[in-house]
């Protein structure tokens, strides 16, 4: 059975939320993306690792819109097909992306970040005048203990340290109620707690989302104990559990190393 074979009962079942089939993109000749084929669950943590070039950011670029393929679908959330939208299309259809490095208003509380994400669609001094709704006030506290700064509420955002803001990028995505969300390298940069505090974040908030997150830190990706893809030259090389992966002779000779 091929790749894609093993994906198509997949692609109809109401609990996948993220189908990609056969997905091309090049680039000057460089195929970044080989004919890419693999499925997220509803409420599933995956973990994609690979070298680099192996196809990790042209894979979410491609999902959100801001990359589209030359050939192949990308199916969301029961079969919209994501090559035919644009950026601002696919993220009110519930999809959030974080970029390694994060982005909040510094200037502002983190409270009031939390709101901005919550108002979005309006300039920023129109959101700082929107007033909010009980149930929206209460569910940025909600968001606060999520993401474990319900302490610091009222601090300054430029003051939290860089795991911190990451938890914070983190909440002003869920302040959006995506059904996926796309997170890239979060534990760069990280202290040790910061790292082992982001992973026991991200599992908290798979279930109610689906979460796929790109990394390159073997430990941190262990710690989320998630289903593992490895992707190589824009294909799919191994999939499973991380000691499957690990142990998997050609994972080992391109990727790990011996």
């Amino acid at each position: 059975m091929n790749a894609l074979q093993a994906l198509e009962p997949a692609s109809h079942s109401p609990d996948t939320i993220l189908y990609l089939d056969g997905v091309t993109v090049s680039f000057d000749g460089f195929k970044a993306l080989d004919n890419l084929s693999f499925y997220v669950l509803a409420g599933e943590l995956r973990a994609i690792i690979g070298p680099n070039g192996a196809g990790k950011t042209t894979m979410m670029d491609v999902v959100t819109g801001k990359t589209r393929p030359e050939r192949g679908q990308v199916l969301f959330n029961g079969g919209t097909d994501l090559t035919r939208l644009d950026e601002a299309r696919i993220a009110n259809l519930g999809i959030g992306r974080k970029f390694q490095k994060p982005t909040v208003f510094e200037h502002h509380t983190v409270f009031d970040n939390l709101e901005l994400a919550l108002a979005g669609g309006r300039d920023v001094f129109a959101s700082l005048l929107f007033k909010l709704a009980g149930a929206q006030k209460d569910r940025i506290d909600e968001v606060l203990e999520i993401i474990a700064l319900a302490e610091a509420r009222n601090m300054a955002a430029g003051a939290l340290s860089h795991g911190q803001k990451q938890w914070l990028e983190i909440g002003m995505l869920l302040m959006q109620e995506p059904d996926l969300l796309l997170v890239d390298e979060p534990a760069a940069g990280m202290t040790d707690a910061e790292t082992e505090q982001t992973a026991a974040l991200l599992k908290r908030i798979a279930g109610d989302h689906s979460v796929v997150v790109v990394e390159h830190d073997m430990e941190f990706v262990r710690a989320l104990e998630s289903r593992v893809t490895v992707l190589h030259e824009g294909r799919v090389l191994a999939e499973g559990s991380l000691d499957k992966v690990q142990n998997d002779e050609t994972v080992i000779e391109v990727y790990l190393g011996r």
